[in-house]
């Protein structure tokens, strides 16, 4: 079971989404009793590539990976992390396509699914509310954008340096929230690699880590090794 400590209100978190900030809280009220929520395991799987498409998802707890899979080898890369707060899963809601990629928790998660049904409904309802569903799709190709030039411009130790900082959140002592094997993904290399850079950062002095809890002593240059 997750940790009610860090669970969320539903209805207090879809208010605050950009998809619904002119929504009234009666409609999002109906929205919410629209969906059902439940608890995933570490590893449980909300959907996968290539699932038919029918539901918005919005996490309440915990962590859930957006993860794709190569044809070739099998690799995951995962290419996303939806947080508390996060919502997923529209592409479907816009052009009833299957899943392009798989959802899986990352850790102990709660998570409310809100079929596509109502969301149309409210949407035809009220069409100013495609701006919202706009600014949300623009922060997402932003993100990928973003992705695309680490991979152009960064190399392996430079993306791992970067993807470090971003899971520190700020903090300099932390406990990694994924597994090496999640974090290669993350970087788009292999584990060894991965587990190379990060080798090398303990050898300079710039980190400190004993399995997943690290400790950033030298913030400056690992930023500077990520640009």
């Amino acid at each position: 079971m997750t940790d009610n400590a860090t669970h969320i209100d539903p209805l207090s978190a879809l208010s605050e989404h950009q998809l619904f900030t002119s929504t009234t809280a009666d409609d999002l009220a109906r929205l919410v009793s629209s969906g059902r929520t439940f608890d995933l395991m570490r590893g449980d799987l909300l959907f996968d590539e290539g699932d038919i498409s029918h539901s918005l998802y919005l996490v309440l707890s915990g962590r859930v990976a957006i993860v794709m899979t190569s044809e070739i080898d099998q690799r995951e890369s995962v290419i996303a992390l939806m947080e508390v707060g996060d919502l997923f899963g529209e592409l479907g809601l816009l052009d009833d396509g299957t899943r392009s990629a798989t959802a899986r928790a990352l850790e102990p998660s709660t998570v409310i699914e809100i079929p596509y049904e109502p969301v149309r409904a409210l949407f035809e309802d009220q069409p100013e509310l495609v701006w919202g569903m706009g600014r949300m799709l623009a922060k997402r190709l932003r993100v990928m954008d973003e992705a695309l030039a680490d991979s152009v411009f960064l190399d392996v130790t430079g993306r791992t340096a970067k993807r470090v900082i971003d899971l520190s959140e700020g903090a300099d002592e932390f406990v990694l929230p994924v597994t090496q094997e999640e974090l290669a993904g993350m970087v788009g290399a292999s584990r060894e690699r991965v587990n190379k850079a990060i080798s090398s950062f303990v050898r300079l002095g710039w980190l400190e880590q004993h399995e997943r809890h690290y400790r950033i002593l030298q913030r400056d240059r690992l930023e500077q090794r990520a640009r």
